[in-house]
């Protein structure tokens, strides 16, 4: 069966039901069997906002760049992606075929 490596890029102060994006993601992952998923910090990114978030010692703002990465059989992850809609809202998604060795 093939697999697939979903990538959900969020920011890290976003919230979804009182809780941040990112855990409530990872949650839902987890809660739904899916084998493996890692939140990824990023220094500094940017997204639909077209706004730089940085980790600059300096800058007021830290709401930086997290991606969560799930990996698991390509037809597993694709049914959940209308649910993980739901928590992320209009964030970017992203899907691509994986080996699992």
């Amino acid at each position: 069966m093939p697999s697939a490596l979903l990538r959900i890029y969020l920011k890290q102060n976003s919230t979804y039901h009182g809780k941040s994006v990112h855990e409530a993601v990872l949650k839902f992952l987890l809660d739904s069997g899916i084998r493996g998923a890692t939140l990824l910090r990023g220094i500094e990114g940017y997204g639909a906002d077209r706004k730089i978030h940085t980790l600059k010692i300096l800058e007021l703002s830290n709401d930086l760049p997290v991606v969560v990465e799930a990996v698991d059989d390509e037809e597993k992850i694709r049914a959940l992606v209308p649910q993980l809609r739901e928590i992320v809202g209009k964030e970017l998604m992203t899907m691509q075929a994986v080996e699992i060795l």
